[in-house]
Parts: structure tokens; sequence; C-alpha cells
């Protein structure tokens, strides 16, 4: 264990996912274990700027595993894009004795903190938290399971109405540069078609797959579209090109926007960000730096964060085969 660490910082930055309580709960808790101060910061990087800081103990966590968004609250920041603004959180940080810290986030949140700990060798580790599973070095990020089981459960309630009046519906879920949220929530709910950024279906492809459901004797269909769906046309567009070309479809929309990113986190999502806090604390503690922790086989890894922003994670080939043949 280093000795020089003796006083860490939490914070959630970009876009909230369920269990980052969860995980700011393992930070504080395993602090405590390890005899460490736990300094909480509100609002991201602004509240870094603006030594917006809080102790915290064990205690301080209680009764948040259970529950969504982030209790330290979460806010984009331009000015630590800026140098002038780093330092002035640099500032904050070494006013308040603070040795190292930890944030929760996307890409976006570890990039600011890569550029951070290259101007000032601050130690960081990163938590990935973001519903889009788009993070390189991780299997999961936290939040995706939650987020699965939100889509899936809308549109269990949306089929029901679909086939109550044998209508078409095209359900848009998150995922503006992945698909990972549409094909396993897709797959997961028995949807007819699946549209996502990594594989382009084609318009001509979707109009002969909706004609084949309607004479196979589908009354009512599902399609599911990334919001970075490359057809060209935004969920709006695509219904009215189907109800153009295919009057035979009485055609709704349901854009489920930002209700994926909220409820209580899963099982799955607590039991993930309870494992990765205490791998970041340890991590700090041992004297390591600039790296994020990950799942992968079911092992908690470390990936470098500059090699967790650059990286891109591939869409399961396996399970687009998969879509195809229960689409059939």
């Amino acid at each position: 264990m280093s000795s020089k660490i003796k006083k860490i910082a939490v914070l959630t930055s970009g876009g909230d996912s369920p269990g980052m309580n969860a995980a700011i709960r393992s930070v504080v808790r395993t602090c405590a274990y390890m005899k460490v101060d736990c300094i909480a910061i509100y609002r991201g990087y602004q509240g870094m700027i603006e030594g917006d800081f809080k102790s915290m103990d064990a205690r301080s966590v209680n009764n948040i595993i259970n529950k969504g968004g982030t209790i330290l609250k979460s806010a984009r920041c331009n000015d630590f894009r800026t140098p002038e603004g780093r330092k002035m959180a640099h500032d904050q940080l070494v006013k308040a004795g603070i040795d190292a810290f930890v944030v929760i986030g996307g890409d976006g949140s570890f990039t600011g903190a890569m550029i951070f700990n290259k101007e000032y060798d601050f130690p960081v580790i990163g938590i990935p938290g973001t519903i889009d599973n788009d993070i390189f070095g991780t299997t999961f990020t936290l939040g995706f399971d939650t987020a699965l089981n939100t889509v899936v459960e809308c549109i269990d309630k949306i089929r029901d109405t679909a086939s109550s009046h044998n209508r078409l519906f095209f359900v848009e879920v998150m995922g503006r540069d992945v698909g990972h949220i549409a094909l396993n929530a897709g797959v997961g709910a028995g949807a007819e078609e699946i549209l996502i950024p990594e594989e382009n279906l084609g318009l001509d492809r979707l109009l002969e797959s909706l004609k084949r459901s309607k004479e196979s004797g589908k009354s009512s269909s599902i399609v599911i579209v990334a919001e970075g769906d490359k057809s060209g046309k935004n969920v709006f567009e695509l219904k009215e090109y189907v109800e153009e070309h295919l009057p035979i479809y009485d055609v709704r929309v349901s854009v489920l926007g930002h209700m994926q990113r909220g409820g209580a986190p899963s099982c799955f999502d607590r039991v993930l960000a309870s494992r990765m806090g205490v791998k970041a604390v340890e991590a700090l503690l041992e004297g390591k730096t600039s790296l994020m922790v990950g799942i992968q086989d079911n092992k908690i890894t470390l990936t470098p964060i500059e090699k967790a922003i650059k990286g891109h994670t591939k869409i399961d080939k396996e399970l687009i085969r998969v879509s195809e043949i229960m689409t059939t």
C-alpha cells in the first residue's frame, strides 16, 4: 500500500447511469475500510473547480445502493477543457489536501481525467458509468444492464398495444454511436427488426422484411431503432417512409429517451459497481494511476485510460446472427 495516498476524492461526471450511487458507496466504504479519508466532489469537474467538496464516511452512504442517478450530481464543464480551468481544479484539490481521485463516467470524463493526470501527475482511476456500453476495456459498463431491463419492459408493454390494434411500432432507444442496447433489447424483447449503427439494414431490406412479416401472418410488429442508425432517416422519417410504401401498416413511434437512464439499478449493476469501487481504491493505494477499472471474463481488470478512450467496442456478431434467425 502506498503511504502517500491519505485522502481520496470521488466524483461523477457526464450523463448519469444506474449504479453510480452503488459505485460511490463502494469507494467511500473501501476508503473507510482502508483507513483513508474520502471526499465527495459535487457536480463533477465543475464542482472540482469551485471546491464543492464534502467529507464522507461509511454511514454517509447508507441506503443509496438501490437509488438511480447520482447523489453527487453531475454537470458538463467547459471550463475544465481549458488549462486555466484545470489549474483552478488542481489548486482546489491541493488546498483540500486531496491526493488522488476516482471519476465515475464515460469517455468524455475519462478524457478530462487523462489530460489532468498528464499535466499534474495527479493520481486518478476511472470507473465506466454509461448505459451505452461503449467503453473499450470492459465487457459491461455501469448502467447498461439496468437500461436493458428498462427497455425490454417498455417494449413488452408497447407490444401489448401493438397487438391489440394491429400496429407497427418503431421504438427508438439510446445508442448514438453503438447499437448494444438496441441489439440486446431487440433480441430479448422479440423485435421483428433491429436497426443499429454498425449494420446498415437499408430501407429496401426493411420494407421487404416488413412485407414478409405481414405475409407470414403477423398482425403487429416491433422495430427497434438505435438513435445512431445509419439508414439515413430519423425514426419519424422511417415512419413516414413505411406508411408511404406499405400503407397496409398503421405505424406509430415511441422514443424511450431518458427513461432508459433512470430507475433503481439491477442486482448485476449493484454488484459490478461494488467490485469496481473496491478495485479503484485499491489501485490508487498501490500507486497505480491513469487506469480504468473494467470487467472481462467476470474478472475485474485495469486498462490504461488512454486505451479505453481511443479503443472501440465491437458489436456482437453472433448476437446479430441470432437476431436474424429469430426474426424469420
